[in-house]
């Protein structure tokens, strides 16, 4: 707590700090009114690249832009109190080199106000890791599935499986010797994550991989039935909010062209 009472967000060294512990809870969000909402239950609110599927209606992460990662950014922070912001790097802003991703890393933070940034990649990427957290920008890494790499790995394929395990751990390895607080595991195999989770220093944080995690991040609009085009096996619908408003709408349609609505106490008449 601050000196004046008020709540303080987490920092990515506490994040770091709860390796082995209570597991984090970790949830996207792209909007003030979400972040509000999950704010209170988060302990990471990440503004994920995902935003470009989910609201923008790409068929992938790769379309996603800087100024796109900036506006959902900045309305992210303005509902957060507690929980860390991270923010994603976009496809195209940090993969030629350390210098470039310093360069968006910092725009990223200095425009939005996020605690941490999140790159893809394992042991191509740890040199540009270690530049950045030796530049006062913390890294959340991302391995096993990496999204925006899905031309190079034949689709949204589960990484990991068989001799393909000793690839993923050294991505795994590689990241956090390079620096970052904490690493995604994305639809790896149950038994590699907990591997990967006892033998990292890091916190895990995971995604299609186990519950032995140290945390574990979700799409809110996956998990609350908002987005419907597909639904990954790794997901749970805690909620069905997308049917619920369909069928909102539908009653708002119906009683419109009734004209039921507007009632007479939703008018007004000349006096007050």
């Amino acid at each position: 707590m601050s000196a004046s009472g008020q709540q303080r967000q987490m920092t990515a060294s506490e994040v770091r700090a709860r390796k082995g512990g209570t597991p984090l809870v970790c949830l996207t969000a792209y909007t003030t009114p979400v972040a509000r909402l999950v704010d209170a239950e988060c302990d990471i609110v990440l503004v994920g690249d995902s935003v470009g599927m989910v609201l923008h209606g790409l068929p992938s992460t790769l379309g996603v832009t800087m100024e796109m990662m900036v506006l959902h950014g900045q309305a992210v922070a303005r509902g957060l109190s507690r929980a860390l912001m991270v923010i994603d790097m976009p496809f195209g802003s940090y993969e030629e080199g350390p210098e470039q991703a310093f360069r968006n890393a910092a725009r990223l933070m200095a425009e939005t106000g996020a605690g941490a940034v999140k790159l893809e990649g394992g042991i191509a990427m740890a040199d540009t890791i270690r530049f950045l957290t030796a530049r006062s920008i913390p890294v959340m890494a991302h391995v096993g599935l990496t999204p925006q790499a899905i031309n190079t790995l034949g689709g949204y394929k589960v990484q990991g499986r068989g001799e393909d395990a000793h690839r993923v751990l050294a991505d795994a390895r590689a990241v956090a010797d390079a620096g970052a607080f904490a690493v995604v595991l994305e639809k790896v195999p149950a038994a590699l994550a907990d591997r990967i989770t006892a033998e990292v220093p890091v916190p895990t944080i995971g995604i299609g991989a186990s519950a032995g995690c140290d945390g574990q991040v979700l799409v809110v609009d996956d998990m609350l039935g908002l987005f419907t085009d597909f639904k990954p096996k790794f997901v749970r619908r805690y909620a069905e909010l997308g049917h619920a408003a369909g069928a909102a709408i539908a009653a708002y349609a119906e009683e419109v062209r009734a004209r039921r609505f507007p009632g007479p106490g939703h008018v007004f008449g000349e006096a007050p």
